[in-house]
């Protein structure tokens, strides 16, 4: 995902889901936080299971793009790279900030 993108990114989710989203969708703003926090301190592991917690759950809710953002992370972390891990923590910031959830 290209972090200066301005392209409106819509999801379709079961409306059965619709009272869990909003507080996932918060935690994952909370992530972005703890991934810089973490970063600062070479706490790579923390950054890992983010990632991992990121990859498992998004698809799960189904935001598909998360979870390519939390395989990303973790393989960023696994490998120490601090460049790759901003990126994608910036890949994650733009995608949040361009979501629309739709509940159909």
């Amino acid at each position: 995902m290209d972090e200066h993108s301005t392209t409106r990114i819509t999801v379709h989710i079961d409306p059965e889901l619709a009272d869990l989203i909003p507080g996932f969708l918060e935690n994952r703003r909370k992530d972005i936080e703890t991934v810089r926090e973490r970063l600062a301190e070479n706490d790579f592991e923390t950054i890992l299971l983010l990632g991992h917690s990121m990859k498992g759950n998004g698809a799960g809710y189904g935001f598909d793009e998360l979870t390519e953002i939390g395989r990303e992370m973790e393989q960023a972390a696994r490998d120490k790279q601090p460049d790759a891990i901003r990126k994608t923590l910036a890949d994650l910031v733009a995608y949040l900030e361009n979501l629309d959830v739709v509940f159909d």
